[in-house]
């Protein structure tokens, strides 16, 4: 008597079930997943998008009625929202662009080479500013930054002009602070990433007479450079949103210095009770995500070819 190969059985059990029905039931552990993100990230999403067409106000309207563009007419020919577009690609391009990612990169590359000692002392105090939540941040740097605060003290004790920078530059002082809160990030991707240069590369670009810098230029940032554009992208898109930090030190203000994209979204919706512009506010600063994710995901598609 001879007996069949194992499995044959279940392959003929399979092969009468149509191929739709095994994607399925192959699917179907996904589907409590499926649900959650459908409930807690689609339908919020949703709802936004149709919030942002109507003229829904918290108080002070009898209802709400769909308004089409009308929301998003009205923000291109504000003066306060085009300044906040500007303010929020200032702090963008200064505080995540230029400022963490330099920053983190030159930490990255200096703790390389530092004692132990000096690397856990630094890479402790660098992670403390990322691990504190964005409004107690933004209490230290208000009082950093006050005018009758630390910054201003440790000038007097050195007989340096004063500075008042909350009112004066509000927009460059919360630069610095998303720079001190966000700088950690950049320089642990960093870090990873600069272990990853095979030692050979420098090596023998140091037996062909590189110097150090040479090394960097044209070794070391060539082989990290898809760990460069990961990290921008990241931080970019957590810049974007940052709201906490901002709102804490400044408000927006003095007047609108300061007011970046999600603190006059913020101010729209609920300070002025517009829901419905506060809304296309928001939509508008997801499409400026979305830009910057499509930029950087090109320039890492180049970086394959």
């Amino acid at each position: 008597m001879t007996t069949a190969p194992p499995g044959t059985d279940g392959d003929r059990r399979s092969r009468g079930v149509p191929p739709a029905a095994q994607s399925l039931l192959r699917g179907l552990p996904l589907l409590p997943s499926v649900l959650l993100l459908a409930v807690f990230l689609a339908g919020p999403i949703g709802y936004c998008v149709y919030y942002a067409f109507t003229d829904m106000q918290l108080t002070g309207a009898s209802g709400t009625h769909f308004t089409g563009f009308a929301n998003f007419t009205r923000a291109f020919h504000d003066a306060d929202f085009l300044n906040a577009v500007w303010l929020t690609l200032v702090f963008v391009v200064g505080s995540a662009v230029v400022g963490q990612n330099t920053l983190g990169l030159a930490l990255a590359v200096l703790m390389e080479k530092a004692a132990k000692p000096v690397r856990s002392i630094v890479n402790g105090v660098v992670i403390a500013a990322w691990v504190l939540p964005e409004v107690v941040a933004g209490y230290l740097m208000y009082a950093f930054f006050y005018s009758q605060g630390s910054l201003n003290s440790i000038l007097s004790a050195l007989h340096l002009p004063q500075q008042n920078w909350l009112y004066t530059l509000p927009i460059l002082a919360v630069c610095l602070a998303n720079v001190w809160r966000g700088t950690a990030f950049s320089m642990m991707v960093f870090s990873a990433a600069l272990n990853d240069v095979p030692q050979e590369l420098t090596e023998a670009a140091e037996m062909d007479g590189a110097g150090p810098w040479q090394r960097f230029f044209r070794v070391t940032l060539p082989v990290i450079r898809r760990s460069i554009l990961t990290n921008l992208m990241l931080i970019t898109l957590q810049t974007l949103s940052v709201f906490g930090l901002v709102y804490t030190m400044t408000r927006g203000g003095p007047g609108n210095k300061s007011q970046t994209l999600p603190v006059f979204m913020y101010q729209q919706a609920f300070q002025n009770s517009l829901i419905g512009y506060g809304t296309a506010i928001a939509l508008v600063l997801l499409l400026v995500g979305a830009l910057f994710s499509a930029v950087y995901i090109r320039l890492l598609k180049l970086e394959d070819d």
